[in-house]
């Protein structure tokens, strides 16, 4: 009998797209009409399935219920009303019915939204649950369509897959995070789990040996300059004449060889990584979910030689393991401290900070790349006491440890890459962070997208194939000099006679861009037909070979001199980058406005931009950078119409852009969840593979794309007044 009755539920359940639990009968039991399920996580279960037809159908709830036999039916809940908007419940009137373990039901849309801040008590009889029903934020509200979450669907999310399969945590998870916070600890973290003999890794070196004889290695940077224009008239001189120097990042080996392989596999250079998250009691309930979801995307898509620590901060701050090789051992392990996680007491970024960077100051082993990732989602309780301000770098200089700052004595160089979540969060002093550090600042304004931020940033980390690169600007014509190199947030550098200067740019990503504006005054020059400017060279490091490249050649720049010039044309890459360069500027500019209170003259800036950026001769070509730099000032003007605006996402969406354009790298921005983006400028193909990634696996299937924003608008929303 109990046989013949799953095989009738698995074909409702096939009929109906309804999750249909393993039976007791399965797992050994004699009763057949018990339903079994188990519960990983408090990220957690919903009760609603899409269908193909986008049509949202019932589930049953998962957990044994006292009162109940075998599963419910739908009938009975036809006639009854919802507790909580008292309207009738009919199944097939285009919502789902959540019947909870207490037997009471209601509509899944009313009780996902009267639970979603932590409540597990039943309205009506005051039972406490062990399940409750969650959204998933990826809903496509504004057509209707609800998406589910589902934890316990196996096949519909490779990090719950992983859970199910792993033994309960070591670790009592009952017990609170902050009484773990306060066992004792080591007082230097020199426990990182050895790179040495294993056979993974010697695996992979030996496959690396073998491309490098091949001659399939990381290849060398691509440099192109660009003249401002072609030609300059003998008998007279040019002032601010502009240089485009342009760089682009070898390929991976992997897609050197014309195929994509994993990423966990060693053909670029190995990460030693630490996350470091905020467990305070403002993220609990669906942000503890989706941190836990986006952090068991992260351990899921790292290889055996990279490895992971994680410190989980509140009020205090704790390692939950040591720097720890994501081997199937590791990322169990990993997995198993992250579920463990729960939220309450206050907020120390300062001290999570110094632990952090403890981690990796005190390793014994290294891997070539490392680097920090921050998320929080309030503002440091602790050590702050006055968020904001036009000055973050002074105010929030004690926060980051001497040890990881940008350009420090002791050479070690830790980006932190912060993460900002929701509208509570000290943007400023996560962006001073960043910056300061040489990382990137990113505003995660739905919490969808947790995710997919996550996923662009390690895109990034797991692809780097350029270190420690330095770029020497030479002038080669006697009577030249550099007037300025215009690189961001890059350290700059000209020597005092100005015949020579550098850009320190450090790590890229594979197929990464940077470009450089370089200007200098053209002198009269009767002598020649021919003028040569200035000389680039390239000195960086292969992180895989651990071999330093030096391009001695690998640009000049030259001009014409005759007698008589015509009309010119300016160089299309030039201007676009100097129309890149003034909305920085002015954005820079609107954010010091507002924060002095003058939001008008910060909207009066911004148009003026907009303005001119539209005058020049790469947007009337209709340049998409000058395109989506248009719309992307224009959402800085919506976000800036009022005081609130500004407060709750204003300021977050101006600092992330800043970020970006300064170190010419992607950012998450706002809701980035618009699939009709017009360019992503800074993210390059391994960021949108591991983004694509990350969807396909919260969706279940594949799915068009939801593009991160680097440099764009996203569409106007209702603001606040």
């Amino acid at each position: 009998m109990g046989s013949k009755w799953r095989k009738a539920k698995l074909a409702l359940g096939l009929n109906t797209c309804l999750y249909v639990p393993q039976t007791a009968e399965e797992s050994s039991s004699p009763s057949p009409n018990r339903v079994v399920a188990s519960r990983h996580s408090d990220a957690v279960s919903s009760s609603s399935l899409l269908s193909p037809t986008g049509v949202v159908s019932e589930r049953r709830p998962t957990t044994p219920t006292p009162s109940s036999s075998g599963l419910k039916t739908g009938t009975k809940s036809s006639k009854r009303t919802c507790a909580i908007c008292l309207t009738t419940m009919k199944p097939g009137h285009g919502h789902a019915i959540f019947t909870a373990e207490c037997s009471h039901s209601f509509h899944f849309h009313c009780i996902t939204s009267n639970v979603k801040h932590g409540n597990q008590i039943c309205p009506v009889c005051r039972a406490k649950w062990k399940e409750v029903p969650f959204q998933n934020p990826a809903s496509d509200l504004s057509r209707g369509i609800p998406r589910i979450n589902p934890v316990n669907w196996p096949q519909d999310d490779a990090w719950m897959t992983v859970l199910r399969q792993i033994p309960p945590p070591r670790v009592d998870v009952s017990r609170p995070i902050t009484s773990l916070f306060h066992t004792p600890e080591s007082a230097i973290f020199d426990d990182d789990e050895s790179l040495d003999n294993h056979p993974d890794i010697s695996m992979n070196k030996a496959s690396v040996e073998d491309q490098t004889s091949n001659n399939n290695c990381i290849g060398i940077i691509e440099v192109k300059t660009y003249p401002e224009v072609p030609a300059v008239k003998r008998s007279s001189s040019h002032d601010n004449f502009s240089v485009l120097i342009h760089l682009k990042a070898p390929l991976t080996s992997a897609r050197q060889n014309g195929s994509r392989i994993p990423v966990s596999q060693n053909s670029r250079a190995s990460v030693d990584l630490v996350t470091i998250l905020d467990v305070s009691g403002s993220m609990a309930g669906t942000k503890l979910a989706l941190l836990k979801r986006a952090m068991g995307f992260v351990v899921q898509n790292l290889g055996p030689s990279d490895r992971l620590s994680v410190i989980a901060f509140s009020s205090t701050a704790r390692r939950l393991f040591p720097l720890r090789r994501m081997t199937d051992t590791g990322r169990r392990q990993a997995l198993q401290a992250v579920n463990s996680l729960v939220s309450n007491g206050g907020t120390n970024i300062a001290e999570a900070l110094r632990k952090g960077t403890k981690v990796l100051v005190d390793r014994n082993s290294k891997n070539a790349v490392c680097s920090i990732i921050l998320l929080s989602d309030g503002q440091d309780t602790y050590t702050v006491s006055s968020p904001g301000g036009i000055h973050p770098r002074t105010d929030y200089q004690s926060l980051l440890p001497i040890s990881i700052r940008r350009n420090n004595a002791a050479g070690l160089h830790i980006p932190v890459h912060t993460f900002g979540f929701g509208a509570d969060h000290d943007a400023a002093l996560m962006h001073s962070i960043s910056e300061v550090s040489g990382g990137t600042f990113s505003f995660i304004e739905a919490e969808n997208v947790i995710q997919d931020a996550f996923a662009q940033c390690i895109g990034g980390l797991l692809s780097v194939v350029v270190q420690e690169l330095n770029v020497t600007i030479e002038c080669v014509h006697q009577s030249l000099q550099l007037g300025s190199i215009k690189a961001g947030s890059y350290k700059t550098s000209m020597m005092t006679d100005a015949r020579m200067g550098s850009i320190d740019v450090g790590d890229l990503y594979a197929e990464e861009e940077r470009d450089f504006l370089v200007t200098m005054n053209i002198p009269v020059d009767e002598s020649s037909n021919v003028m040569s400017l200035v000389k680039v060279r390239c000195l960086y490091r292969d992180p895989i070979t651990k071999e330093m490249v030096n391009l001695n050649e690998a640009g000049e720049v030259t001009i014409k001199r005759p007698e008589v010039v015509g009309q010119l044309l300016v160089s299309m890459e030039v201007d676009r980058q100097r129309n890149r360069l003034h909305a920085a500027e002015t954005m820079a500019e609107a954010r010091v406005a507002a924060e002095d209170g003058d939001l008008a003259g910060a909207v009066s800036l911004l148009e003026s931009c907009r303005r001119v950026l539209s005058e020049t001769p790469s947007a009337q070509a209709g340049d998409r950078l000058c395109v989506a730099l248009s719309a992307e000032l224009k959402e800085m003007q919506e976000r800036m119409g009022n005081r609130r605006a500004y407060e709750e996402t204003g300021r977050a969406y101006v600092l992330s852009g800043l970020s970006s354009h300064s170190w010419q790298r992607a950012t998450a921005r706002g809701d980035s969840t618009d699939s009709t983006s017009l360019l992503q400028s800074y993210q390059t193909p391994s960021m949108v593979d591991m983004v694509t990634r990350s969807q396909t696996i919260l969706l279940g299937n594949p799915s068009p794309r939801r593009t991160l924003s680097s440099v764009k608008s996203f569409p106007a929303k209702a603001r606040p007044h």
